[in-house]
């Protein structure tokens, strides 16, 4: 099971739902990086889970425990590795799964793949809450990339038929970057936030859940930062999205839309700026051509399934009778994975980035 990624930084993720911890190692960070923990827990508590109507009643206060690699809060060049202890498990919620799959999760795929061996209690290494690591080591990656001018944020694009604001792809504002990186339910227009938490809670009345869409913008990041091919930024950045268990889609810049455009419509023409600098007028590329950045800023969307477990009898499988079964989830889950899913979105891009920009020794 491979769950360790990266180039010139490295990634390891690891635990389960509902293990004792879970945790992450973070190999090859640059020494002597001031790291603020308080910063570090604002981005923690922006994915925890029991905090709001929209998210899971499961109460985690997600503190990370270090291991090693910071002293003195600041990197050591060690490893840093970081737990974060499970407190609030109710196992016996997920003895039936493993006879009876859930529809849309990975209880059966998991279980042809590993033999019947996986560990079924809250969906094990399969969880969102994997996550919760992944934010942890974006926001460190984040305090390195904001010494160095960048900044990142996201907000919900889209749930169910209610839309925010996007962003204007070519003139994206870093002081609301940062504004909606620090926010629990980041959204551009406040109007916004009360139509999708109406969307929310129809979804939960009616046992079931809903999806949608988060838009992230970087800026900051100089020209020049990944590679043709196989190390392109949306390569990159897609590989680690794609790592976020409810993601489906990811595009940048005008993405699916470019279809329906000409060349001379999509092509984002060149100017000099005051300062002398390359700049495009238009940012239809989301800040990216042959896999490089142009300078201008990176903007992506993903799209978010609904969360899989609902409340409603669902057509399944029972695999020990060999038979079709129904199936009712119990338990506590997401009625929208959005909001929470913001922060990882972040993250993400945090620590994509910062594996590019050491590769071209910008770190």
């Amino acid at each position: 099971m491979a769950s360790s990624w990266g180039e010139c930084l490295k990634l390891s993720i690891f635990g389960g739902s509902h293990t004792a911890a879970i945790g992450a190692v973070l190999d090859d960070l640059p020494a002597n990086e001031a790291i603020d923990m308080d910063a570090v827990l604002i981005q923690m508590a922006r994915r925890a889970p029991g905090k709001d109507r929209t998210a899971t009643t499961r109460s985690e206060a997600d503190l990370p425990q270090i291991l090693s690699g910071l002293l003195d809060g600041k990197t050591t060049g060690a490893p840093l590795a970081m737990v974060i202890e499970n407190t609030n498990t109710r196992s016996k919620d997920y003895s039936l799964f493993r006879s009876h799959p859930r529809p849309g999760h990975a209880d059966y795929t998991a279980a042809v793949r590993y033999g019947g061996a996986n560990d079924i209690r809250g969906g094990g290494h399969f969880s969102g809450r994997l996550t919760a690591p992944l934010v942890f080591a974006g926001a460190v990656c984040r305090q390195i990339l904001e010494r160095r001018g960048v900044v990142i944020g996201a907000h919900a694009l889209q749930i169910g038929k209610a839309g925010d604001a996007p962003f204007d792809a070519a003139a994206v504002d870093p002081e609301e970057l940062k504004r909606l990186s620090q926010v629990y339910f980041a959204v551009r227009e406040a109007r916004a936030e009360a139509e999708m938490r109406a969307e929310i809670e129809a979804a939960r009345q009616a046992a079931d859940s809903i999806g949608g869409v988060i838009e992230c913008a970087v800026t900051g990041v100089p020209a020049g930062v990944g590679s043709p091919m196989f190390r392109g930024v949306e390569n990159v950045f897609a590989s680690l999205l794609y790592g976020i268990p409810a993601v489906k889609g990811v595009e940048f810049g005008a993405g699916f839309g470019v279809s329906e455009l000409r060349g001379s419509e999509n092509n984002d023409a060149f100017y000099y700026d005051e300062n002398g600098t390359v700049r495009t007028r238009t940012n239809r590329a989301g800040g990216v051509l042959g896999g490089i950045t142009t300078g201008m800023p990176i903007v992506f969307r993903v799209a978010v399934k609904p969360t899989p477990s609902i409340g409603r009898t669902q057509d399944t499988v029972d695999l020990a009778a060999g038979r079709d079964d129904t199936l009712t989830v119990t338990g506590r889950h997401d009625p929208c994975i959005v909001p929470r899913a913001i922060p990882v979105a972040e993250a993400a891009a945090a620590v994509a980035l910062t594996d590019m920009m050491m590769e071209r020794g910008m770190l």
